[in-house]
C-alpha cells in the first residue's frame, strides 16, 4: 500500500515547512515536471475540445462573492477579508464568479454559443488543520476549471462531452473511476432555495448520465450550494474514497449576475452554465497518481524518462552525448555516473525510471548502449539514433501499456538481445 505523503516525499516531489503554514506544500523540482507535464496535457486537451484559456486574478471584492452566493453559503470555509481602504478583498474560493464576469464583459450571440472558458487557476479554502493531509487536503488550489455557457438546448450535449473528456483523461493517466455519484441536495439552509432550480438542473443531469451510458448511485447532501453535479469518484489503497472529477449546471449563477446572449429573435435571453473539471486539482490528482502508480509513472509523465548509466569513467563522454542527444529529442534525460555508486546500486536507484540504457567497455567505443524498462526487462543493444527514437516514442502520451507506468516498447527485435554489461 502507497502513502503519498510518505512517497511523494522519498521521490522528492513535494514537501512542506511550518514557516510556510499547514495545508501549503510546496514542490520540488521533479514535482514540479509532473505538474507541469500534467498541466500542459489538460491544456492541449482542452483546446482540441475547443475551451479558450484565460486568466484570472485569485482576489475579489467582497462584493463578487456576495452576488455569486459564496459569502452567504460558504463564507465559513473562506480566509476572512482584507481590508484595502474603504474596500475588502478576498482570496477566491472558487473561479466561477471570476468567468461570470469575463462572460459578462462583451455582449454575446447565440451563434457564439457554446462559449467555453478554462483556465488552470489559484483558489484558497480556509481548512481547519485537523483536516488538512499530504496533497489531498490543501488550502491552496490550483484547480483545472472551466465553465461552459450555453443554450438550454446544448446543456446535455456539453456536460455529456465533459464526461467523455474526464474518461480519456482517466485512460491516459491510468485513473480509474471507482464509481460515478449524482450529488444532491440535502436537509439545511446551505442550499440555494429554489426548488424549481433543482428540479430542472438534477433532471438534465440523469439524462447526461443515461445518454453517457454510466450506472450511478445518488447521494444526497452532496451537491454544491447552487446546484447537483455529477461528480467521479477514486479509491486510494486503503480504501479512502474522493472526489477526484465533477460536471455541474448551473441555472443560479447566470441569474445572479444578470448573464444574457442575443437569440434568434434579437430578444435576451439566460445562458446556462456548466462547470466542469477534468482532474480536478493538480494536488489531488498527483496524490492521486502517486498512490496509484506507487511512483512509477506512464512513461510521459516521469520526471526523468530516460537514466543513462556509464559503466566507468571511460564511457562518460558517450554517455553525456548521449544525454545531450535525448534532451535535444524532447526526451527528459539524466546520466548517473560512475561516482554515485556500482552500477547495480545506479539501476536499483533509478527503479522507477521508465528506461535505462546502460554504456559498457563494449559499447563505449561505439554510438551503442544497453537498453532496459522499467521493471528489469532487457530490449537488447540499440544505436544512439535508434535508441533516442524508440525512447521518444515510448514517452508520447497514451503510448505506455502497463497499470503500474510499465513504458511500451515496440515489440520487434532491438539489437543484439543479451549483451547488456553486467
Amino acid at each position: 500500500m502507497y502513502d503519498h505523503r510518505r512517497l511523494g516525499r522519498e521521490l522528492d516531489l513535494f514537501d512542506t515547512d511550518p514557516l510556510m503554514g499547514a495545508g501549503l506544500p510546496y514542490w520540488l523540482p521533479d514535482g514540479a515536471i509532473v505538474r507541469h507535464v500534467l498541466e500542459e496535457y489538460v491544456r492541449e486537451a482542452e483546446r482540441a475540445a475547443g475551451y479558450r484559456h484565460v486568466y484570472s486574478p485569485v482576489l475579489g471584492k467582497r462584493e463578487l462573492y456576495e452576488i455569486s452566493g459564496h459569502w452567504d453559503q460558504y463564507s465559513e470555509d473562506m480566509f476572512p477579508p482584507m481590508r484595502l481602504g474603504a474596500e475588502e478583498v478576498v482570496l477566491r474560493p472558487s473561479l466561477c464568479p471570476h468567468h461570470a464576469l469575463i462572460y459578462r464583459s462583451r455582449s454575446h450571440s447565440y451563434r457564439e454559443l457554446p462559449l467555453r472558458i478554462a483556465e488552470l487557476g489559484g483558489m484558497y479554502r480556509a481548512e481547519l488543520s485537523g483536516v488538512l493531509g499530504g496533497l489531498t487536503r490543501v488550502r491552496s488550489i490550483q484547480l483545472n476549471d472551466a465553465h461552459v455557457f450555453c443554450t438550454l438546448d446544448q446543456v446535455v450535449d456539453e456536460a455529456r462531452d465533459a464526461l467523455a473528456l474526464i474518461g480519456r483523461a482517466y485512460a491516459d493517466l491510468g485513473i480509474r473511476a471507482h464509481r460515478y455519484r449524482l450529488s444532491l441536495p440535502g436537509e439545511g439552509g446551505k442550499y440555494v432555495a429554489d426548488p424549481g432550480l433543482w428540479e430542472r438542473a438534477t433532471g438534465l443531469l440523469r439524462e447526461v448520465l443515461g445518454e453517457a451510458g454510466v450506472e450511478y448511485e445518488e447521494a444526497a447532501g452532496e451537491a454544491a450550494f447552487y446546484g447537483p453535479k455529477i461528480d467521479v469518484q477514486v479509491v486510494d489503497p486503503a480504501g479512502r474514497e474522493a472526489t477526484l472529477s465533477t460536471v455541474q449546471i448551473d441555472f443560479h449563477q447566470p441569474e445572479r449576475f444578470d448573464l444574457h446572449y442575443i437569440g434568434a429573435d434579437g430578444a435576451k435571453h439566460r445562458p446556462v452554465m456548466v462547470h466542469r473539471s477534468v482532474i480536478g486539482s493538480v494536488e489531488r490528482v498527483v496524490a492521486h497518481l502517486v498512490e496509484e502508480h506507487g511512483g512509477a509513472f506512464p512513461a510521459w509523465l516521469a520526471p526523468v524518462q530516460l537514466v543513462v548509466l556509464p559503466v566507468s569513467e571511460e564511457q562518460r563522454v558517450r554517455g553525456e552525448e548521449l544525454v545531450r542527444r535525448a534532451v535535444a529529442r524532447g526526451v527528459r534525460a539524466e546520466l548517473a555516473g560512475p561516482e554515485v555508486g556500482t552500477l547495480g546500486a545506479r539501476v536499483r536507484a533509478a527503479r522507477l525510471v521508465p528506461y535505462q540504457a546502460v554504456i559498457g567497455e563494449r559499447e563505449g567505443g561505439s554510438d551503442l548502449a544497453a537498453l532496459r524498462l522499467r521493471g528489469g526487462r532487457r530490449v537488447g543493444v540499440v544505436g544512439g539514433v535508434e535508441l533516442v527514437e524508440l525512447v521518444s516514442r515510448g514517452c508520447v502520451v497514451g503510448s505506455g501499456s502497463g497499470r503500474y507506468g510499465e513504458p511500451a516498447a515496440d515489440g520487434t527485435a532491438v539489437g543484439r538481445e543479451g549483451n547488456e554489461p553486467n
